[in-house]
């Protein structure tokens, strides 16, 4: 269960502002697309319901990945990241199993609470009780995933001999990387995952909270060098930090969410030229992060081959 250090993922725009469209065979042929342009990954976003005016029209994370995963061979594919407690954690156990199986050990799970309560109203979840809900879910995962007999009686769940096979390919399951900013969040990131994907963090910000994991890690009796992490950042690349700044910015604030609590921040942006956006993720790496998952600006095929051919190549140098 690794995620190696100086690896390279990409998100995928599965989600779009109204009256805007997904295209679901598209997403699979830019996952066929990036893997030939040597990513290591390929990362969506997951909701049910998602904004009202504008609202955001998203395809289902898990059946774009599936897609993906039928059509190659090489790129890892995960969710950045999927709203854990929305979800039904013994059908959830089934499909992410089967999906490792398709995949042949492909799968890399980012999960959270998730934030957006209108959601949890409408699926019939109660939103106050999030927290509980994301620890009891991944525990019943990964209990069926790695017992062969699970008994248990949860909030929601009574288990009674259940059996669950085919297990993951991955054994003993799927990394999974857990999101939040608090304190609370962190350590069940630290301790009852497998480690940490941010969203939008500048290099000391994530430093911070990347040292307050490895201090729970090891408070529980845990190596802090088994955690993993992954941080997600804007890119755009051009002539210049200066010539591209008011674009990303308005970008980043038509169509993405920076929660007060929280370090997310649009001055993570990375931008300029190829060696302005090097010299800024080098930055990122020298704090700890492991796996860096680009958001290219407004996914456009210019920017991921860009970053695929002239900045990863670097990065990977050293």
């Amino acid at each position: 269960m690794t995620i190696l250090s100086n690896t390279f993922g990409i998100a995928a725009r599965n989600f779009m502002a109204y009256p805007e469209m997904p295209d679901a065979g598209a997403l699979v042929d830019y996952g066929v697309r990036v893997e030939e342009l040597g990513y290591d990954s390929v990362w969506v976003w997951d909701h049910m319901l998602l904004g009202v005016d504008p609202n955001f029209p998203i395809i289902d994370s898990l059946t774009v990945l599936t897609g993906i995963a039928a059509r190659t061979k090489r790129i890892k594919m995960g969710t950045g990241i999927l709203v854990l407690p929305l979800r039904n954690p013994v059908a959830l156990a089934k499909q992410l199993a089967s999906m490792d199986q398709l995949s042949q050990g492909r799968l890399v799970m980012g999960m959270a609470a998730g934030w957006y309560k209108r959601e949890f109203d409408a699926v019939g979840i109660p939103f106050d009780k999030r927290g509980k809900l994301m620890d009891e879910n991944l525990e019943i995962m990964t209990r069926l995933w790695t017992e062969h007999l699970v008994d248990g009686e949860y909030m929601n769940h009574k288990l009674s001999a259940a059996v669950m096979y085919p297990k993951p390919y991955q054994q003993p399951r799927m990394p999974i990387l857990l999101g939040g900013y608090v304190d609370v969040v962190l350590k069940r990131a630290a301790v009852k995952g497998d480690g940490w994907l941010t969203y939008f963090y500048k290099p000391e910000d994530f430093k911070r909270s990347w040292d307050k994991m490895r201090g729970f890690a090891a408070e529980a009796g845990k190596d802090p060098d088994t955690l993993l992490n992954a941080s997600q950042l804007p890119i755009c690349v051009g002539k210049s930090k200066a010539a591209v700044h008011d674009d990303m910015m308005d970008w980043l604030n038509k169509e993405w969410d920076f929660p007060s609590h929280s370090d997310c921040s649009r001055e993570s942006a990375i931008m300029g030229t190829v060696d302005e956006c090097v010299e800024q993720l080098r930055e990122h790496i020298k704090v700890g992060v492991q796996k860096i998952i680009f958001v290219p600006y407004k996914y456009q095929m210019d920017q991921v081959e860009i970053i695929a051919k002239e900045i990863i190549p670097r990065l990977r140098q050293g």
